[in-house]
Order: structure tokens, then C-alpha cells, then sequence
């Protein structure tokens, strides 16, 4: 390399924030050889848990062993920070069984940005972005606070909670999108001058209290398990100690306190108008919503193996503060408890996400992509996922490489980003396991099979890695082949397997061999659920290969669906808006029939489309 001084403000990528998504984008982009600035108000804020340090849960866990099979960071990170794992829906069939851990905070957060800062090609720095540089229908830089111009190939919008972001605790407001950080005033203006529509959303946090003071003999221990899942296929097994969680509830008295308040809650005071996610309720929400409940759960999660600050989950609140002074005495184990930091709401800008592509490039300027909160999702996870998508395909475009898109049979990740860009939102976008229709193929524990050798073609998986995911996908192959060939008394060992009073153990003792095989328990693991639910499997295998006779069915870019006269008008002007890129994708839009589908068949199978050239951004270069 040469010893010439390369110049600090032009790069390949440049992505703007340093959150989940931003991490995961600056981190993909610079291993796939991209010179790649990291641009963040707070560079101490990099992978910052803003609201509960927890990663994983209920579908989230499977998105994040999917990140990591595709060689993303935060499985990893989490499985070196973590203090309590848990499997969740343990009692319920392998497709809901779903990883979560409570994480270290500030151990999570430090991880993160000494990853950032060792990774080649990589840059960090602390910038203020004002605006986004347009040079006719491409990106071609950002400029920041001072006046100074970041010249990149692409860019990769990341901010979070923070465009515009006004944080409110009762009637109190302050401009800024977490406690403590400010808010990003410009952005907003330069979106709306290049034609994207912005709306608003809002999300909330609750107290955090001091350990100290919590009567821990009045509340319910919820320790981790025994035996942790992990979240990266690079982690052999968990050495931290773990540290207890605990359950305690709200009651009448807190409820009437609410009751008594609600006047002085944002939300319904008419101060907030936004929408708020419906799955992660503030308390006053869960009062009002679910009158006839007489108690709400409140998990005590600690925040951190040095510090005694404990995260109040389930009583996320924007009420003022003397009404959360007056709640939290009124809860068992509670009486005494210190509030370290109040709750409070954030409002802030995003943008309606059906003006992406597949690829999270938006569709009016090309080599700019957004990632994360501005795309109207909520979660940690589901940020990673969209910041390690958008990284790819933004090093990709600027390396002349195909693009890289997940679909709906291959991984929550597919199933996610479809959702946003083909439906859109009407309230930030959790994941759950009911959203995909191929939930029983999309397991976390084959996370690893599905996705590393994608991972792999596009460069991001390592040697190291790579070995260790040969060995095991062998080890998997071997002992399939044994279980099937090997037969006793006319039945082989893999039809014993289905019975479900059968054991591994009973197995290894008709064939000793086995127990080599099988040292890996996460194989055996894997092997188990396979045999058990093998039927149900298949027949998820076969409409996944139905719903790939739709998707590999191309619509040509730009087609004027306003030409197309036998569709109904609105489904010309919900063709027109989201331009889906397949049969299968057009047939998931709201307010598609499947006349429309069939009409559109007609149209593609009679010769060429119809046509319409795509317009133009306004430029501010």
C-alpha cells in the first residue's frame, strides 16, 4: 500500500450512524473491501443499547443467528457481553424456540466500538451530517456540521430515533432522540428536498431504578438456563456467570394512579399524535387498552455487571415525573427503589419504507440506502439486519457485483425487508414468528445452513469461519447417512428416530459409534428436529418451492401499470407506488387481488410490458 496520505473525506461508502444498523453496515461494507467512513454525533455512543440491553426474543432471535451465519457482528458480540441467556418457547414446537440474553450495556457498547475501530477500511469519526449531496439521479456525498463534504460512492442512512427527535416526559419537551444525546435537525429538510416522504413515529422507555433499593425477597427470580444457546455459530460455550433477572407486577393502586393521570400522558393529552409500537405498549396503554386487567408484568433486568442500574421492563412511560415518583412505590419490591433515570417517549421522522428497493437502495436516488428506524421498524435486531443488507449492497454497487437480496423462504431477514418494502407500515415493524409463512424451515438452529454459504459468495465469511462450518455440515451429513443406512430387526435407525419415545440415547446404544458422531450436541440437536417433525418439513419444502414459481417470475423495471387498463385503479396506483420486482412480491401488496395476478401474467406472457421511464430526484449539488 502506498505510504501517500489518503484523503480523509472521500470514500466508497459512507454511512451515517453508528447504532445497530450503522455498525453493521460500516462493518460489512469495509471487510468487502469498500473504504468505508462511520460517520456518528457521539463516537462513544457506538452499538449503544438506547432502551433495554437485551438482544434476541421471539423471532428476533432467529434474525440475529442470521446475521451472524451471514458473518455480521452482533451474535458474536452478544454471546462475549451477554449476563443471562434464555430460551424462549421452550414448551412449543422448535419453529417458536427463540434465543434471547440480557446483555452487559456499557461491555456491549465498548465491544462494539473497539470493533469498529480495529476493522481495516474502516473509518470512525464524530460528524453532525446537515445533508445529502445529489449529482443528478446518484448520491455523491453528505455534507456535515462546519461545512465540510464527505465525497462517497454511496451512502447509507442509519439515524435511529434521531431525525428531528423530541423526547417528552409529561408535559415537559426536549429536542433530542435518546437522553443525553441531541437531535439531527438537517437530515429531515434534505429528505423532503430530494422527494422523500417522511412521517412520524414514537417509541418509549421506562425508568431504570438502583439495585440497591430494590427488595429483591419481595420479588420472583427469573434465572437464565443452564445450559446457554448461543447466538454465533463461532461460540463454543458460555464461561461468564450469569446473573439473575425479576418478575414483579403493577396492581389497582398504580392503575388508578394512571387513570388519574392520563390527562398529563403525551400520548393522550393530544401532545404526542404519532404512532407508537403496538406490541411494546406504555403503561398508560396497557391501563386503558386492557381495563379488565387487574396486574401487568414488570421484568427487573440488570443493566450491567459493574452497576446496580436495573431496567424496569414493562412500564415503558412518558407520564411526568412526579406521577412515575408516585407509581413506583406503590410496586412490590419497589417501595423503596430509587429512580436512577425517569421514562420517557421520543417522536421522531421516518421514512414510509415502500420507497426502497429489495436491495434497501431507495428508488428515486440511486447508491443511497436507508437502514433500521428511519425505514419504520423497531428493535435492535431488526435494525442489525437491515444495516448489514444495505452495507452489502451499497459495497456491491460501488464493486460493480450483483446485488444481494433475501426472500421470504430463506431467512427472516427476506421476510422482514419484503414486509417494509412491499406493504410499507402503519406502526413500527416488529418481527415475530407468525410473520413468516416458512417459519418451520426458518429454525435458528439451521441459521447457519441456510445463509453461510450466501455469506460466503459474497465474501463476508472468513476461512476460520468457513471451516468450522464445513465441520459441522459434514458431521450433520455423516450421521444422516449412518441413521439411514443402518437397520435392526428390518427398521433403519432414522425411522426409530421418528417415534418420539425414542432418545439419542436409545440410538447410541444399538450402535455405539453413534456417541463419536455425535459429540456435538447442537447437531444432534439439529438431527432430532429434522426426524420428529421430517413430514411437516416436507410439506413446508414443497410450498416454498410453489411460492418460487411466483417469485422467479421477473416484472421489468418501470412498467406503466397506468397502461394497463384491465387492472382496477387501485391496483394500478399500489403497483405504480411499490414497482415490485417479481409476480410473487406484486401478489403480497395491500389491495391485490389475485385477478390483478392474473392479469399481470396475461400481460408478461403476451410480449413486451409497457413501459415508463423513472423520474428524476431534484438535485442539491
Amino acid at each position: 500500500m502506498s505510504s501517500a496520505r489518503l484523503d480523509p473525506y472521500r470514500y466508497d461508502v459512507i454511512v451515517i450512524g453508528a447504532g445497530h444498523a450503522g455498525l453493521e453496515a460500516g462493518l460489512a461494507a469495509a471487510r468487502l473491501g469498500c473504504r468505508t467512513a462511520l460517520l456518528t454525533i457521539n463516537a462513544d455512543a457506538v452499538g449503544q443499547m438506547s432502551c433495554n440491553p437485551a438482544i434476541g426474543g421471539v423471532a428476533k432471535g432467529q434474525i440475529v443467528r442470521e446475521i451472524d451465519a451471514l458473518g455480521g457482528a452482533m451474535g458474536w458480540i452478544t454471546d462475549a457481553t451477554a449476563i443471562q441467556f434464555r430460551l424462549l418457547n421452550r414448551g412449543k414446537g422448535p419453529a417458536m424456540h427463540s434465543p434471547r440474553a440480557q446483555c452487559d450495556k456499557k461491555a456491549y457498547q465498548f465491544l462494539a466500538k473497539l470493533t469498529v475501530e480495529e476493522q481495516e477500511n474502516l473509518t470512525l469519526r464524530q460528524e453532525m451530517v446537515e445533508g445529502l449531496l445529489v449529482e443528478g439521479d446518484r448520491i455523491a456525498g453528505v455534507l456535515v456540521r462546519g461545512g465540510a463534504v464527505y465525497k462517497g460512492k454511496a451512502v447509507v442512512v442509519t439515524t435511529g430515533t434521531f431525525l428531528q427527535a423530541l423526547m417528552h416526559t409529561g408535559e415537559v419537551k426536549t429536542t433530542g432522540g435518546r437522553a443525553g444525546d441531541s437531535s439531527a435537525e438537517g437530515m429531515s429538510g434534505s429528505l423532503r428536498s430530494l422527494g422523500f416522504e417522511l412521517n412520524r413515529f414514537k417509541t418509549g422507555t421506562p425508568p431504570r431504578l438502583n439495585g440497591r433499593t430494590i427488595d429483591f425477597t419481595k420479588v420472583a427470580p427469573q434465572p437464565g438456563d443452564a445450559t446457554p444457546v448461543v447466538f454465533s455459530f463461532l461460540t463454543d460455550k458460555i464461561e461468564q456467570p450469569q446473573l439473575q433477572c425479576h418478575i414483579t407486577h403493577t396492581n389497582d393502586q398504580v392503575h388508578e394512579l394512571i387513570r388519574a393521570n392520563l390527562h398529563r400522558a403525551p400520548m393522550y393529552s393530544g401532545q404526542i399524535a404519532s404512532t407508537g409500537p403496538r406490541y411494546c405498549p406504555s403503561i398508560e396503554d396497557k391501563v386503558v387498552r386492557f381495563a379488565d386487567r387487574d396486574a401487568h408484568q414488570i421484568f427487573l433486568e440488570p443493566e450491567g455487571r459493574n452497576t446496580r442500574e436495573y431496567y424496569c421492563n414493562g412500564i415503558s412511560t412518558s407520564l411526568p415525573r412526579d406521577v412515575q415518583e408516585a407509581i413506583i412505590p406503590k410496586i412490590a419490591g419497589l417501595e423503596h427503589a430509587e429512580i436512577m433515570r425517569f421514562g420517557y417517549a421520543v417522536e421522531y421522522d421516518y421514512a414510509p419504507p415502500t420507497q426502497l428497493s429489495a436491495t434497501l437502495e431507495t428508488k428515486s436516488v440511486a447508491g443511497l440506502y436507508f437502514a433500521g428506524q428511519i425505514n419504520g421498524t423497531t428493535g435492535y435486531e431488526e435494525a442489525a439486519a437491515q444495516g448489514l443488507v444495505a452495507g452489502i449492497n451499497a459495497a456491491l454497487k460501488v464493486l460493480g457485483r450483483e446485488p444481494f437480496v433475501l426472500d421470504r423462504s430463506q431467512a427472516y431477514i427476506g421476510v422482514l425487508i419484503d414486509d417494509l418494502v412491499t406493504k410499507g407500515v402503519d406502526e413500527p415493524y416488529r418481527m415475530f414468528t407468525s410473520r413468516a409463512e416458512y417459519r418451520l424451515v426458518l429454525r435458528h438452529d439451521n441459521a447457519d445452513l441456510r445463509l453461510t454459504e450466501l455469506g460466503r459468495a459474497i465474501g463476508l465469511v472468513d476461512d476460520a469461519r468457513w471451516a468450522r462450518f464445513e465441520k459441522r455440515r459434514n458431521s450433520i451429513r455423516a450421521i444422516t447417512e449412518r441413521l439411514d443406512t443402518t437397520r435392526l430387526e428390518g427398521m433403519s435407525l432414522a425411522q426409530r428416530l421418528k417415534r418420539p419415545e425414542t432418545t439419542w440415547k436409545d440410538l447410541v446404544a444399538l450402535d455405539p459409534d453413534l456417541a463419536e458422531l455425535g459429540e456435538d450436541t447442537t447437531v444432534v440437536e439439529q438431527i432430532l428436529v429434522e426426524a420428529r417433525y421430517g413430514g411437516y418439513i416436507q410439506r413446508q419444502a414443497e410450498q416454498v418451492a410453489r411460492f418460487r414459481r411466483l417469485e422467479d417470475k421477473p416484472i421489468p423495471e418501470s412498467m406503466d401499470y397506468h397502461a394497463i387498463k384491465q387492472l382496477r385503479v387501485e391496483a394500478r396506483e399500489q403497483l405504480s407506488r411499490v414497482q415490485p420486482r417479481s409476480l410473487g412480491q406484486a401478489g403480497r401488496i395491500r389491495g391485490i387481488s389475485p385477478t390483478d395476478i392474473a392479469v399481470l401474467l396475461i400481460v408478461l406472457k403476451s410480449g413486451p410490458a409497457p413501459r415508463l421511464d423513472s423520474p428524476r430526484p431534484k438535485s442539491l449539488a
